[in-house]
């Protein structure tokens, strides 16, 4: 359901400079319909914006929102720091928390909201132990907030499957009962047979015509043997444009730079995206990958876990920590960011890309949108303002902080 006028009056469109021009925007049945200084129609929903800038709405495109411990009491962390010592650290905890799982999914999924993320993938774990309870809360929580957000659910065998006997059967209910794409994980490095683990995979997306989104946390020599046989299987099945490399941390541990130019290009030639939760120990060559094509997309991962206490469901945070961990210094390289932040989102999601030069706010394209009182796109990175006007589809979702209600904004749009 979207507002069927909707301007945001006095707004300055993706700003680079603090004197620049302020515009109208216009956004009919969800879409930017015009842009300038035309008339008002008498009977859209005005909102005066005061001068303040407008990007794109944000992105989250590696949540977990089924892993996550927000606003609950803080919890030492217990894990080993090993892969399987996080997994069984989860496995082991995720349970006995002082909230329902179906109480953090959606508390996470209203803060995402709120900091102006509208277009979510998030992951939920099916295993012998949690069954499908994980991926019921989060579908649940997609639909409850379904007015707010385009998303997306990966059904993900955390514990593998060739390790965790039964989850490849979880995998086919979860994605009867709606699931949208098929996860994966660390073919080698987890699972140790990387035919066996690819084989479900990518079988079950060409039974299910589903795309497929795989955690690849191998590094260096490993890492890119891993992502080799994930290029060759998705150019055999002709999945271009629908298989995703989560994490992909073999792109930032290559010996030599010709290494890493030849996983560039097998990603480019078989338009496999990768997103990023923008960490420290793991940093890739995100203007490398957008000239040669790549999608790239950012997300937040489990925010404060039973994996890490990092991570507060604001994705203009994240946003921050990527433009830091990249070293971007120069606006133009912050800018960039934003637009993995929030247009590289969308590409991951849509499975197109898009131009180099747009910035998400021109005439045709989708009316996700985010206001905030700062002088550019990079002070608003920088400093992060409190205050945000999140817009999805043409419908105001969320207002400082708190996400709006749709009968409520229903009632108050026609009164």
């Amino acid at each position: 359901m979207t507002a069927s006028v909707l301007v945001l009056d006095r707004v300055r469109l993706f700003p680079r400079t603090v004197d620049s021009s302020e515009e109208r925007i216009l956004i009919r049945d969800g879409v930017i319909a015009e842009i300038g200084r035309f008339s008002i129609p008498h009977h859209a929903q005005v909102e005066n914006c005061q001068g303040a800038l407008v990007i794109p709405a944000l992105a989250d495109v590696h949540a977990h929102l089924d892993s996550n411990r927000l606003d609950l009491p803080f919890r030492p962390h217990t894990s080993d720091g090993s892969l399987i010592g996080l997994i069984t650290n989860d496995v082991e905890n995720w349970r006995s928390a002082e909230k329902s799982i179906t109480w953090r999914t959606h508390n996470a999924l209203d803060r995402i909201i709120a900091s102006g993320g509208t277009t979510i993938r998030s992951h939920a774990q099916v295993d012998p132990h949690s069954g499908l309870d994980r991926f019921h809360a989060v579908k649940e929580a997609q639909q409850h907030h379904e007015h707010a957000i385009d998303m997306q659910i990966v059904v993900f065998p955390q514990l593998g499957i060739i390790r965790a006997d039964g989850t490849l059967d979880l995998m086919r209910q979860a994605l009867d009962e709606g699931a949208d794409l098929i996860g994966g994980i660390d073919p080698c490095g987890l699972e140790g047979d990387p035919v066996a683990h690819l084989d479900a995979v990518f079988g079950l997306a060409e039974q299910t015509g589903r795309g497929i989104d795989i955690h690849l946390h191998e590094r260096g020599t490993l890492g890119a043997f891993s992502l080799g046989l994930i290029a060759e299987r998705t150019r055999a099945l002709g999945l271009n444009g629908h298989v995703t490399i989560s994490h992909c941390f073999a792109l930032a541990t290559q010996p030599t730079q010709r290494e890493r130019d030849h996983l560039i290009a097998l990603l480019a030639d078989n338009d496999i995206a990768v997103t990023t939760i923008a960490p420290s120990n793991g940093v890739l060559p995100i203007r490398e990958l957008r000239e040669a094509g790549v999608r790239v997309g950012l997300g937040e991962d489990g925010m404060r876990d039973y994996w890490s206490p990092y991570g507060n469901a604001d994705v203009l945070d994240r946003t921050w920590q990527l433009a830091f961990t990249q070293g971007a210094t120069d606006d133009s390289d912050v800018e960039l960011m934003v637009k993995v932040a929030s247009l590289g989102g969308r590409s991951i999601v849509e499975g197109r890309d898009y131009s180099p030069t747009s910035t998400g706010i021109e005439v045709g394209q989708p009316g996700n949108l985010m206001v905030m009182d700062s002088d550019t796109v990079t002070a608003a990175v920088m400093d992060r303002p409190p205050r945000r006007l999140v817009i999805h589809r043409g419908r105001i979702v969320a207002r400082d902080g708190q996400v709006i209600d749709p009968a409520v904004a229903s009632i108050e749009e026609h009164s």
